[in-house]
């Protein structure tokens, strides 16, 4: 095979992963919406804007490794890398993608935050696939953190990835965490911002500015990735790559993300940050978002 034929079927299979994971991102938004709307519970746009950033991370793949390494029948592998979902509330769309990667049977979907139920309100860690317990916002980091430094002092290779909302950037505890990564050079740790714009209260910069974020984690010493496309997974792919890559330093990607992607009625709309959509609501965006599913198929 010639360099230019090499490298042809190199693009193409990269084309062909972009159109796989811009599938499964569909295809778990449609499950993390029944799941939600069944249950009459959940943080419906969190879940939304998160999804394609959690979707790069666990299907992702780069030219000779995936973005994460871990075994669904070998949760707490050794050889893993470990993520820590801060913005707990998104859980429904962590919960679709463990579930279809086989961490525990696709059924417990169906339970989603009922009484007894596996899949609660936030992750917790006798969840198979969840490595801390998610709750009180801004805690995540400082979690991260100290899994990070527990690698580094066993001078073990594993990866950290954490991912918190911009809003969750309003809590000092971050920056405390922030702060003492940079002092223990903690290259080894990855931090990703869901930066939508949105909390629950409304417009992030007008119930309590986080702006400039990039500015202000190069003030504490970090390498920042900034995404533009928060949605797109070429860009995604590449914002993490070059995280990975950053040495002596902790990395923070920060995803410019639309609360409520992919249905748009809920586009932008803080109203649906922390709701369930309705079985009208349901019966005009599941349609739509199956109707792009199979546009990918022609």
């Amino acid at each position: 095979m010639s360099i230019s034929e090499s490298n042809r079927v190199i693009i193409e299979s990269f084309r062909d992963h972009l159109k796989f994971l811009r599938k499964k991102s569909l295809e778990l938004r449609i499950e993390l919406l029944k799941a939600t709307n069944k249950a009459q519970f959940g943080h419906t746009g969190s879940s939304l804007s998160a999804v394609d950033i959690l979707v790069t991370l666990y299907y992702g793949k780069f030219h000779d490794r995936p973005v994460m390494q871990f075994d669904p029948q070998k949760p707490g592998w050794d050889g893993q890398d470990y993520f820590v979902l801060s913005k707990g509330h998104a859980c429904p769309a962590l919960y679709a993608i463990l579930a279809d990667l086989g961490f525990f049977p696709k059924e417990e979907m169906q339970h989603l935050f009922q009484m007894n139920s596996l899949l609660q309100g936030h992750p917790v860690k006798k969840i198979p696939g969840i490595v801390l317990n998610a709750g009180s916002l801004g805690h995540g980091l400082s979690g991260a953190l100290g899994l990070a430094m527990a690698l580094k002092a066993d001078r073990n290779s594993n990866r950290v990835f954490c991912l918190v909302g911009d809003g969750e950037l309003q809590e000092g505890q971050v920056w405390e965490a922030a702060m003492a990564a940079a002092h223990y050079k903690l290259d080894n740790l990855v931090l990703i911002v869901d930066d939508n714009g949105l909390q629950i209260e409304g417009p992030t910069r007008a119930v309590m500015s986080v702006d400039p974020i990039v500015d202000k984690f190069e003030s504490f010493g970090w390498k920042t990735v900034p995404v533009w496309g928060g949605h797109n997974f070429e860009e995604l792919l590449s914002g993490l790559e070059r995280a990975i890559e950053v040495q002596r330093r902790p990395a923070v990607v920060v995803a410019h993300t639309i609360k409520g992607k992919g249905v748009s009625f809920a586009e932008n709309k803080s109203f649906y940050h922390g709701v369930p959509f309705s079985d009208e609501e349901m019966a005009v965006a599941v349609p739509a978002l199956e109707e792009e599913l199979a546009l990918l198929d022609l």
